[in-house]
């Protein structure tokens, strides 16, 4: 059959998949084709509103560069990626929640000894962050590796900073023999995804605001354990009910507790007012 109307297409589309040897693209494939024919005919959509749409993910695109994610920031903010995280990473055994991976992930950051200050030349008020990688069954991981990444005080990230070339607040660290990790950064605050690209576009046309509540990055793996990557929230800060990219879970919001100058918990003299936070990350072991 060469001629097909608004039904039989579909069908004659997912029909061309047969000689697929894949047999989970073949699923993935077959559904999208289903769903993708379902949403225009539901719609009743326009060439024109196609047209519009099919520039919009060439302009995404165009938009994307070694430094900026635009696709993983239009997943983000539709909440895909968070739908594909809770599906995929289900916090069992009392495990720590996985979050969003964001755009400002960059590849590389410094190995640092426990207790160095990740934000050097960083704006922002100091903080103290330190805990535990263990397993769900409590046992301390030694040499578990924490990479962390953060934007400043004023919710800046390095690679959102003209002139800026090389990594602030980013860095790995490791445990030691008693699963226990500790840094200073700062403590960060609110800030908007980007908003000058087309998902800055798309966001002002649905009315919805871009920010992001105060959080700091890290992904924390160890050997024979299933990674995770998440945030550590601001308790009390804004946006944390209305998360720009969905990504907030009450098990992540942390408090921030504030101190005067003094000597702080890891015997460092701080000479401005500080926070400390303490969070311990437990890991699934992954399968035999």
């Amino acid at each position: 059959m060469r001629e097909f109307d608004g039904n039989s297409i579909t069908q004659a589309v997912i029909a061309r998949l047969a000689e697929c040897d894949d047999p989970r693209f073949k699923r993935v494939m077959g559904s999208l084709l289903t769903h993708l024919h379902d949403f225009v005919r539901d719609v009743k959509l326009t060439e024109a509103e196609w047209l519009t749409t099919i520039q919009f993910l060439t302009d995404v695109g165009h938009t994307c560069t070694d430094k900026r994610q635009e696709f993983m920031l239009l997943s983000d903010t539709l909440g895909v990626s968070m739908l594909v995280i809770t599906l995929n990473h289900p916090a069992d055994q009392g495990s720590a929640e996985s979050t969003v991976v964001g755009p400002f992930y960059w590849e590389g950051a410094p190995d640092l000894p426990l207790g160095s200050n990740l934000a050097e030349g960083v704006k922002g008020e100091p903080a103290l962050y330190s805990g535990h990688v263990l397993s769900a069954d409590g046992t301390p991981l030694e040499n578990a590796l924490l990479d962390i990444w953060s934007g400043d005080g004023e919710g800046n990230y390095d690679m959102q900073i003209p002139g800026e070339t090389g990594m602030k607040a980013r860095g790995r660290i490791r445990t030691d023999a008693a699963g226990r990790y500790w840094f200073r950064s700062i403590k960060p605050t609110f800030y908007p995804v980007p908003t000058d690209g087309p998902v800055g576009r798309m966001l002002r046309k649905m009315g919805r605001h871009p920010f992001r509540p105060g959080h700091i990055h890290m992904t924390v793996s160890a050997p024979g354990h299933l990674p995770i990557t998440t945030h550590l929230f601001v308790a009390g800060g804004p946006y944390l009910d209305s998360d720009a990219v969905f990504g907030v879970k009450e098990s992540l919001v942390t408090h921030f507790d504030r101190h005067p100058p003094g000597t702080g918990p890891n015997g460092e003299r701080m000479e401005t007012p500080y926070y400390t936070v303490n969070y311990d990350f437990l890991l699934r072991p992954a399968a035999p």
